[in-house]
């Protein structure tokens, strides 16, 4: 027993790892700054921050997975989802109470999580998924319960301010502020009772399919135990967020030294958060778990808007600083033609490669748009 914990511990390395980086980090992180240390140390920060990031985010997965197992679905993923969110959300208003302002902020995290979320990553697990799977199937109503509560909140909270005329600049006035508030929590606070107590099972694989065991399947796992794996998921995931922060100051300089976009700062960064559902997902499609994958995806979607925009406004409100949530005129077209290639993909209970390639160029449209707008 006492060889099976010792082992259990070792494999907790990355974790232990991950915040020893954060603790130095913080504590010589003044004389660690790119402006001080030059164009090549710089790069070496930031690779090694990254990868440091990078191998923690597998425990995170594995610890999601094994809530997976134990919970079965959807409360497997749901956890996963809430974790990173909350994370999310934590660090956008962390910026907002203590960064400079940037009233725009908010409004680009949470499109670049869209956009990567439904578009990038829904595209490469159908796509990986159909190539290995060919046709794959899902619960048509689970996904038709994250596309409808998802249309609404996007779109009031992203499109709307930018053709109200009460606040200018595609803000909220407070009247509008209060009621977008109240909206997305209810609407989302309804689709989680729905979800968790209401109708669980159409959030679930359809019987008739049998999963296709392989690589790191549910029966590759031993679950330890929910504490164990709660706090593991916990302990993993945060400082991959507060060093997300550190590694932001890098890529923020390393762009403005080549010369890049702002926005691709903001998408990086957002990607590496969503790493940790990235791989669950692309792993829970090429395992022929596209149930699981769709509720990752979707959920992640769904989840971002539901409670970052509650969050920002609330925080918004309390430090006094102005906050435009609107899009432009080419983030809206993009964002209608990805709600629309959504509904599209999951209005059957089978998907394939070809939608996914479609998915992914979407993704590829707005990574242009980054770079020439």
């Amino acid at each position: 027993m006492a060889h099976a914990g010792g082992n259990t511990l070792k494999a907790e390395w990355p974790v232990g790892l991950i915040w020893v980086t954060f603790v130095i980090m913080t504590a010589v992180g003044a004389s660690l700054k790119p402006e001080v240390i030059g164009s090549s140390a710089s790069w070496v920060m930031l690779g090694l921050i990254f990868a440091v990031m990078l191998t923690t985010v597998f425990r995170v997965v594995h610890h999601a997975e094994c809530l997976a197992v134990i919970f079965g679905e959807p409360f497997g993923t749901l956890i996963l989802t809430l974790s990173v969110i909350g994370i999310e959300v934590a660090l956008i208003t962390a910026v907002m109470l203590n960064g400079d302002n940037n009233p725009t902020l908010a409004r680009d995290t949470m499109f670049s999580v869209l956009m990567i979320v439904m578009n990038g990553l829904v595209g490469l697990s159908l796509l990986i998924g159909g190539l290995r799977h060919g046709l794959q199937t899902f619960n048509l109503s689970g996904a038709n319960a994250y596309l409808v509560v998802l249309l609404p909140i996007a779109i009031t909270s992203l499109v709307l301010p930018s053709v109200t005329t009460s606040a200018g600049g595609g803000g909220l006035s407070p009247v509008q502020t209060v009621f977008q508030v109240m909206m997305s929590l209810v609407l989302y606070g309804i689709f989680l009772t729905y979800q968790t107590l209401g109708k669980p099972e159409i959030f679930r694989q359809p019987a008739e399919e049998i999963p296709t065991v392989g690589g790191s399947s549910a029966h590759d796992l031993e679950p330890k135990g929910v504490a164990y794996h709660v706090v593991g998921l916990l302990l993993a995931m945060l400082p991959i967020v507060l060093l997300s922060k550190m590694l932001a100051v890098y890529v923020d300089f390393k762009i403005g030294e080549l010369g890049a976009p702002v926005a691709l700062g903001g998408f990086l960064v957002a990607a590496m958060i969503l790493t940790p559902e990235a791989m669950a997902a692309l792993d829970a499609a090429k395992n022929n778990q596209l149930q699981r994958a769709v509720n990752i995806c979707l959920g992640s979607a769904v989840a971002t808007i539901g409670l970052t925009v509650p969050a920002v406004l609330i925080a918004s409100g309390i430090v006094g600083r102005p906050i435009e949530l609107g899009l432009g005129s080419a983030e809206i077209v993009l964002l209608s033609l990805t709600l629309g290639i959504s509904i599209l993909t999951f209005v059957g209970t089978r998907t394939n490669a070809l939608q996914g390639v479609v998915h992914l160029a979407a993704f590829m449209t707005y990574v242009f748009l980054i770079f020439d707008s």
